[in-house]
């Protein structure tokens, strides 16, 4: 057993205006399968480099324990070799036949280590390098996101494949995952750092369970501020008043009035200005306990979308419909599906499920085809499938890596109103200070969050999304389904999120 100390850890990245950690101090075990919870852009991804000693930082971390991290950095030059040619570059001194055995456990066969490795699929890869990662014997491992482009029944494998593995540390949105897999959760709250036992249910129903506490406090707390200030109002009324009448009085209505009135009337005056300065530093001392009550709070505001009504029930139907992918030399096609048979009527929210592969982003570019004039003339398509006639689409694709420049200049690209996107931007909680950067210098999560912010803002009769959700924090997950929910647009989604799909999908069509 060893355990990592943090003691009273600054840290801000060259050229930002605030700390990302500000004196933090606390302490956790190596035996513990720790999750690590927090917003996008609150330092997750950070903390785990600080741990690696990527970054310069003041205060200290201790501990014995030797780091690795997923997902290593594989570049340009590797990523066109096959995985046994350098994944000793990757994890120094690992043995080749525990990487296969790593494999097995995750059910993926050995030879996917001789293929390239820009041809394997986003899955295959994930499991390569969890193989890798988890080939070593003593190493302390950092996880970061090992589900993203996971399918369902992938995410499934590494659940399981994880309950075999000792202490590590979780950085993950997957609600499912934590649940199954960590006992302990280190949370990066808005404006504190807390460790609790158990999984992130547990950890959300206290946290709620204190939010709530912390509410009704600060409800009383306003009260008695109220009543004070009505006091402080009252005495200092009476005190000015009374220090009127300190000089010139009429002898004949004041005839008991002598020349001692004047001392008394003073410190009779001086008594009630002390109570007043008591009362308003009391009332100082309750508006500072209100405050810290309500710093780390999660109160995510209500999301708005302005769904289109469609003069036809029916916007997409199949039958028998069927796609294939060839090339010009006419090799064998590869079909991917066929013989399928589905409607999205208005107010269905249709979620494709199936394995990585199965066709669901090729489905959905088959949609989008129907209302442009972009073609892919290596997809060959089978039976029928129509879209209703002057159908206004509002796309998210998961690739976020075309995202450049800042949010002004990309509002105007989109044809955004700049004002209302940064608005919805603020509300899924991207700091202000992010608006001045360009989205390259922005987290995984956060170019999902200007994808989603630009969907919500077009008004549309449907709304594709392929897999919204991956690198986008729990809390915004919960905003997004709360929004779903209450707006009940059209939607043709991939999500391999299972809490998302089981609140949100009315038809799952399996491929």
């Amino acid at each position: 057993m060893s355990q990592i100390r943090v003691s009273n850890l600054t840290f801000g990245y060259e050229g930002s205006f605030d700390n990302i950690f500000e004196q933090v101090t606390f302490l956790i075990d190596t035996d513990w399968k720790l999750g690590l919870i927090g917003r996008n852009g609150k330092g997750k991804t950070t903390f785990l480099n600080l741990l690696l000693g990527k970054y310069e930082y003041q205060g200290t971390i201790s501990t014995q324990a030797v780091f690795d991290y997923f997902p290593y950095p594989v570049s340009e030059e590797q990523i066109q070799k096959n995985s046994v040619d350098f994944y000793e570059e990757l994890k120094p001194n690992c043995e080749l036949w525990r990487i296969i055995c790593e494999l097995e456990k995750l059910q993926l066969e050995a030879d996917v280590l001789y293929r390239p490795f820009q041809t394997l699929s986003h899955g295959e890869r994930t499991k390569v390098m969890l193989a890798i990662l988890f080939s070593g014997e003593n190493d302390f491992l950092l996880i970061d996101e090992p589900t993203n482009h996971l399918d369902q029944e992938s995410r499934e494998i590494v659940k399981e494949y994880l309950a075999q593995k000792k202490g590590f540390i979780l950085v993950s949105h997957d609600r499912d995952l934590l649940d199954a897999r960590i006992d302990h959760v280190l949370v990066l709250n808005r404006h504190s750092i807390e460790v609790q036992s158990g999984n992130f249910s547990s950890w959300w129903e206290n946290k709620s369970r204190m939010d709530a506490f912390h509410q009704a406090e600060n409800e009383k707390h306003k009260k008695e501020i109220r009543r004070l200030e009505q006091s402080v109002k009252r005495v200092d009324d009476w005190a000015n008043k009374n220090e009127s009448t300190k000089i010139g009085y009429d002898p004949i209505k004041e005839h008991d009035r002598g020349n001692g009135t004047r001392p008394y009337i003073g410190a009779k005056t001086k008594k009630m200005q002390s109570r007043v300065k008591n009362m308003e530093k009391r009332i100082a001392g309750e508006i500072e306990e209100k405050q810290g009550l309500l710093l780390d709070i999660e109160t995510p505001v209500d999301l708005k979308l302005m769904p289109m009504r469609h003069h036809k029930e029916v916007l997409v139907s199949a039958r028998a419909y069927g796609i294939s992918y060839g090339n010009a030399d006419n090799m064998p096609c590869h079909t991917v599906f066929r013989d399928l048979n589905f409607e999205i009527r208005q107010g269905e929210r249709v979620f494709l499920h199936g394995k990585n592969g199965c066709g669901k982003s090729s489905l959905i570019k088959a949609v989008l085809h129907r209302n442009t004039e972009f073609e892919d003339c290596s997809m060959q398509e089978e039976g029928m499938l129509e879209t209703a006639s002057g159908l206004v689409i509002s796309y998210i694709n998961q690739d976020t890596s075309y995202l450049r420049g800042d949010l002004k200049t990309f509002a105007r690209d989109q044809n955004l109103d700049e004002s209302l996107f940064l608005a919805i931007l603020r509300q899924l909680d991207l700091e202000r200070v992010q608006f001045t950067k360009n989205m390259e210098d922005f987290s995984e999560g956060q170019k999902k969050k200007v994808l989603i912010a630009a969907s919500l803002l077009k008004p549309a009769h449907l709304y594709i999304w392929d897999e919204p959700l991956n690198y986008i924090d729990v809390f915004s997950r919960m905003q997004i389904e709360n929004l779903i929910l209450k707006y009940q647009p059209t939607m043709l989604a991939v999500e391999h999120d299972v809490r998302f799909q089981e609140k949100i999908a009315t038809q799952v069509i399996e491929l």
